[in-house]
């Protein structure tokens, strides 16, 4: 991931630079994916990288409708459905702050 994420998100194809995710179908319910965010690194999830690849991977008879992405953050279960994709898994507080009154006031 670290050596080949980089060159696809600064590839000249990309003059605004990409996210990159390689995922791999491991059952037909079931992808394990990693994702690169551009100027970030790898991260631990990507919601909307999930439904996306979801969604690819069904339209190409890969997979089912209802399949579970497997990131390195934990599980997203992603359900296409004909009202849209849902997304359901685990949350946690990664950061917490303050913004200064200085701040506040600038704005």
């Amino acid at each position: 991931m670290k050596r080949g994420a980089p060159k696809f998100e600064n590839h000249p194809l990309f003059p605004e630079r990409t996210n990159v995710q390689f995922a791999s179908i491991t059952a037909p319910d079931r992808i394990r994916m990693r994702v690169w965010e551009r100027g970030v690194g790898v991260t631990l999830a990507s919601g909307s990288s999930s439904c996306a690849t979801a969604v690819s991977a069904n339209r190409r008879g890969l997979t089912g409708k209802n399949v579970q992405i497997e990131l390195d953050g934990g599980i997203l279960d992603i359900n296409w459905r004909e009202d849209g994709v849902w997304m359901t898994g685990p949350t946690m507080q990664v950061f917490s702050g303050h913004f200064s009154d200085e701040f506040l006031k600038s704005l």
